[in-house]
């Protein structure tokens, strides 16, 4: 099965955000701490989060950690797809959290 995740943040009356993502719900495993197997999630689609648009002083450690595990990933499972303009945009878009924010090149 696949689903829509989608987190968001909506102002009443002014605006919303939201990071969506497919996932693949994947065989139940267990995890730590639990009482039970759980199910669990496979991300099917890969695209960066706007670092300019991240207030990392709202953030705990273990997600700064989520959100720069998951930008690591993009280079090496999109790279083969894209040419060398595209990939130097992505590397910039990817940087860790900590790493300045930069205007990444307009691929």
């Amino acid at each position: 099965m696949i689903l829509s995740d989608e987190p968001g943040f909506y102002k009443t009356g002014a605006y919303g955000i939201r990071i969506e993502n497919l996932v693949l719900v994947t065989p139940p495993a267990a995890i730590p701490g639990g009482e039970r197997e759980m199910l669990g999630f496979e991300t099917l689609t890969w695209c960066p989060i706007d670092r300019r648009l991240i207030d990392c002083d709202l953030l705990s450690p273990a997600e700064i950690a989520w959100i720069d595990a998951y930008h690591a990933r993009l280079p090496p499972l999109l790279g083969h797809l894209l040419d060398d303009a595209e990939k130097a945009w992505l590397a910039a878009a990817t940087l860790p959290l900590q790493a300045p924010v930069a205007r990444a090149p307009v691929a």
